[in-house]
């Protein structure tokens, strides 16, 4: 940091020495070459330098000080327990502080004079809890109140050196190698029934969500159907292996979930065209519908029509081509030829004839079955059904 006088005179001497850096900095044996155009740059527009305050923020909070405090305080005075619990401040910053707030501490901070007194009861039972290996010595530290080093100190004071050194962790044994292959086959079947998992899962959702079959082939699927199988299982599987299962490219996911999130463009056309397709009785095709866009100034193409009417469902319906069937009945016994198709009568009531006729009506299809006179023609009797059946003909 230089001060104010200091940047002055270098600014001067740069402008003296016709702007030449090197020639300037050799001289004094300072700044840098940035350093120097920042400052010239600086006098040019403000015809001065700024007085910097050499004054910093405090890096720390008073409530953080505070707790650091407070936490030495209750937790055996302890400068490194503090620091390794509240994660700050550095062992200088700590240091001030507490001879700052506790002067009676000014020789105890490298080393204590002073050793708080407790009880035999509490040190056996924290040796005990500490030898059991039940918890880690950092565990039981905070559990009673103390630092580690004292754990250890207590350790040591009870139970003697021998002991502690033998206590100490001794690196296992090599595993055999039957363990390790029985390792690696249960890590290859943990993959496996992930896998399989996987699979399972992404079949049930293109089942709820796409309404496919469960034995759909997710590879056939297209890029838009896999994106929402994507987002349906993102959240249970990483997005990479989901891709890679499902056949689809990253970059093709992010499109088309892209264009899933952009508003439809055509909402006030779709509506448009349901309102003129059933004004119109539902007969309207995409032609007539283009059409009648168009004069309403909306100009899109027949396409775009067609497209949006699959989507609307905006189906016309078509009259049904009667097929041919060559389906012939019951087959009965052929009646006897009784007038031997002399169908002339000389009195009334002497020969009848009757014949089933159809008519095709936009309620359906009806018969009528009528009987007629052979004398004069004149129809005597007639019944009307919707099959035609024997009841049809023998009804009185």
């Amino acid at each position: 940091m230089y001060s104010h006088a200091d940047r002055i005179r270098a600014v001067e001497l740069y402008i003296k020495l016709g702007k030449r850096v090197k020639a300037t900095i050799r001289q004094l044996g300072y700044p840098t070459k940035n350093a120097l155009r920042n400052w010239y740059r600086e006098y040019e527009q403000h015809r001065d330098l700024r007085v910097r305050s050499l004054a910093r923020a405090p890096k720390f909070s008073a409530a953080q000080q505070q707790a650091a405090l407070e936490h030495y305080r209750t937790h055996d005075r302890c400068i490194s327990s503090t620091m390794r619990a509240l994660g700050y401040p550095g062992r200088g910053t700590l240091t001030a502080w507490v001879r700052e707030t506790f002067p009676e501490a000014r020789t105890s901070i490298a080393g204590r004079t002073w050793r708080p007194a407790y009880p035999e009861a509490l040190k056996q039972v924290a040796v005990l809890d500490l030898c059991s290996g039940e918890e880690s010595a950092q565990d039981v530290a905070d559990r009673l109140g103390v630092c580690r080093p004292t754990l250890y100190a207590w350790r040591n004071e009870l139970l003697g050196q021998e002991v502690a050194s033998s206590m100490k962790r001794r690196k296992t044994s090599a595993p055999a190698p039957e363990r390790e292959e029985l390792e690696r086959q249960l890590e290859a079947l943990q993959r496996d029934v992930r896998q399989l998992q996987l699979e399972h899962d992404l079949l049930k959702k293109a089942n709820e969500l796409l309404k496919k079959g469960l034995g759909v082939d997710l590879q056939l699927l297209s890029n838009r159907e896999k994106t929402q199988l994507v987002d349906a299982l993102k959240d249970i599987y990483r997005l990479p292996e989901l891709l890679v299962q499902l056949g689809i490219a990253r970059s093709s996911y992010f499109y088309h979930r892209a264009r899933a999130n952009l508003e439809d463009k055509y909402v006030t056309i779709r509506r448009d065209l349901t309102e003129i397709f059933e004004s119109n009785h539902r007969c309207y095709g995409y032609r007539r519908l283009q059409a009648s866009l168009a004069r309403q100034s909306v100009t899109i193409s027949e396409k775009v029509v067609q497209r949006l009417m699959k989507q609307e469902s905006l189906v016309v319906a078509r009259p049904r081509r009667r097929r041919f069937g060559s389906y012939l009945g019951e087959i009965s016994p052929a009646p006897e030829n009784l007038i031997n198709r002399d169908f002339n009568a000389e009195t009334p009531n002497e020969k009848w004839l009757t014949d089933i006729t159809e008519f095709q009506i936009p309620a359906g299809k009806v018969y009528l079955s009528p009987i007629i006179d052979c004398f004069d023609g004149m129809v005597i009797s007639w019944s009307i059904g919707t099959q035609p059946d024997a009841v049809l003909v023998s009804r009185p």
